[in-house]
């Protein structure tokens, strides 16, 4: 992949999100219409939303090789049932891997590109902003993944194309951010982009507290590499104004042509409930348990009473047996395909609870946040039982209930509870949180990865079995490598990349990112 040209044209006139209809048939009817000479804010908006869903890796075969077979197993969401994936034993298989550098670069970052360059050469103020809040979307992924990714000279038309480290991207981030604010903060009351924004159909202060949600999470993601910074940037997200109730929750729209994924790969049967997910919601007799997830067809296996059921990760490949899949819990109902129930859910992208919960973190550290940690901590969780069940948190918050074993074999990793212990250390503080930050981020295994490797929690089983020889059972899956398809079309600029600092310990899955610092 060169990166040379970005193609934008003939590239949105298959895929369109359907529920941009603004130009749809003239678009549909001439495959030359897009382009860089006659686009006008209406086809922009159509681009705009392309961008968005393929940022997220929307798709469903984008997403079960980018994220599914890698983030939400390593984050240990769920275990894989089918013999041949053998990810799950921290196997970096190489074909899924290309495909997914492949499916951002061939598809988002041109997308991206294309919106952020035709808005700023037209004097799109709105509609610059919001292609640059996307643009740290989309990247902070893809750089939480790989550490130095191609960022700065994307589209550069050359035949080999840098590669930033991940500093020099996380540093570009915030004054980003703060060009989007700076421009939006005019706009206030405004709308960019109309219905073809998924997001927030182009609701201008809605986009605000967004971007500034978003600064909090990256403040906090470089909180053990550059406690300074993370400190400046949360401080000034909270004041600026976060999310702070579930009508603030970013969601992307889908439709019947741009699916929640889930919809399609759970119908494929290759994945189920893990173990560590069954120990922490049964032991916290967890309200969000039957949200989350259906009774396993066989029922309950265990015998404890409780017929949801969760798999150790790792399993070996002789042990992965079609009862996999009926002896344990499936996703629930509502990510199952309409056939079977499923009401195609839009896709989560950021929540309130989150950010209640990266401010509590901050409380811990004596941030200015707004609040304690235990009343953030708190508000994270009615937060997202809320948003998940619609009932009141107030018993559970209080409870001292502690995750439960899974299985004869399998006891609870960790014995903290879910009430605030206000006397606890502040590293027992911090498990608190974040355990109860990876329950509330559920499905979203990209970000609960990230949060796993900076933190180290929640504390995860050990898998049963590994065939990585830079890993072993209990160690933390670190990074992807660099991907085959760079080395064959960009070489020097791998070589580059693969010559700096951050990857002084290698190109390895066991070499740690430049935030991975604790």
């Amino acid at each position: 992949m060169k990166h040379i040209k970005y193609l934008f044209g003939i590239l949105i006139i298959f895929t369109l999100v359907p529920s941009c209809t603004d130009g749809f048939e003239e678009l549909n009817t001439d495959p030359t219409a897009l382009t860089a000479a006659n686009v006008d804010v209406t086809l922009l908006g159509q681009g705009f939303a392309r961008a968005q869903y393929y940022a997220i890796n929307g798709l469903h075969w984008r997403f079960q090789i980018s994220e599914n077979l890698f983030s939400d197993i390593y984050s240990q969401y769920f275990a894989t049932t089918a013999a041949n994936f053998d990810s799950d034993r921290y196997v970096e298989v190489g074909r899924w891997i290309d495909l997914c550098w492949g499916s951002f670069y061939g598809q988002a970052a041109p997308d991206l590109k294309f919106v952020e360059d035709f808005a700023a050469e037209n004097n799109l103020q709105g509609e610059a902003a919001l292609a640059k809040i996307w643009k740290v979307q989309g990247y902070h992924r893809i750089t939480d993944y790989w550490g130095p990714v191609i960022y700065s000279q994307f589209g550069n038309g050359e035949t080999s194309v840098p590669y930033d480290s991940q500093e020099e991207i996380y540093r570009s981030f915030f004054p980003l951010l703060d060009e989007a604010v700076s421009t939006l903060s005019g706009m206030r009351g405004g709308n960019v982009f109309g219905t073809n924004d998924q997001l927030y159909s182009g609701d201008v202060d809605k986009w605000i507290t967004y971007a500034n949600s978003l600064r909090l999470r990256l403040a906090m993601r470089v909180k053990y590499v550059d406690p300074g910074l993370a400190k400046t940037e949360a401080e000034k997200a909270v004041a600026a104004g976060v999310m702070m109730s579930n009508d603030d929750n970013a969601y992307l729209a889908t439709t019947i042509n741009s699916r929640n994924p889930f919809t399609t790969i759970t119908n494929w049967g290759e994945f189920r409930m893990s173990a560590l997910m069954e120990s922490v919601l049964k032991g916290y007799e967890d309200p969000r348990l039957a949200a989350y997830f259906n009774p396993a067809v066989s029922g309950d296996t265990d015998g404890d009473g409780i017929p949801y059921e969760g798999l150790r990760n790792g399993q070996a490949k002789v042990d992965k047996v079609p009862a996999l899949n009926s002896d344990n819990s499936d996703m629930n109902t509502k990510w199952l395909p309409e056939g079977k129930g499923g009401v195609n859910p839009p896709i989560k992208v950021m929540t309130a609870s989150e950010i209640y919960f990266l401010r509590a973190e901050g409380a811990l550290e004596g941030w200015n946040m707004g609040g304690t940690a235990k009343d953030l901590y708190e508000q994270g969780i009615a937060m997202s039982i809320a948003e998940e069940t619609g009932l009141d948190a107030s018993a559970y918050i209080s409870s001292t209930a502690t995750p439960a074993a899974a299985d004869a074999s399998s006891p609870p990793t960790t014995d903290i509870p879910i009430a605030f212990e206000e006397s606890g250390s502040k590293e027992r503080q911090l498990e608190q949180i974040i355990t109860q930050k990876w329950i509330g981020l559920y499905p979203d295994g990209w970000e609960a990865f990230a949060e796993l490797r900076r933190t180290g929690y929640p504390k995860r089983y050990p898998l049963l079995f590994v065939e990585n020889p830079d890993l072993s059972v209990d160690d933390i899956f670190r990074r992807m490598t660099f991907v085959e398809s760079e080395f064959s079309n960009n070489g020097a600029a791998v070589e580059a990349a693969m010559g700096l600092s951050e990857l002084s310990a290698g190109d390895k899955n066991s070499t740690r990112v430049w935030w991975d610092k604790k």
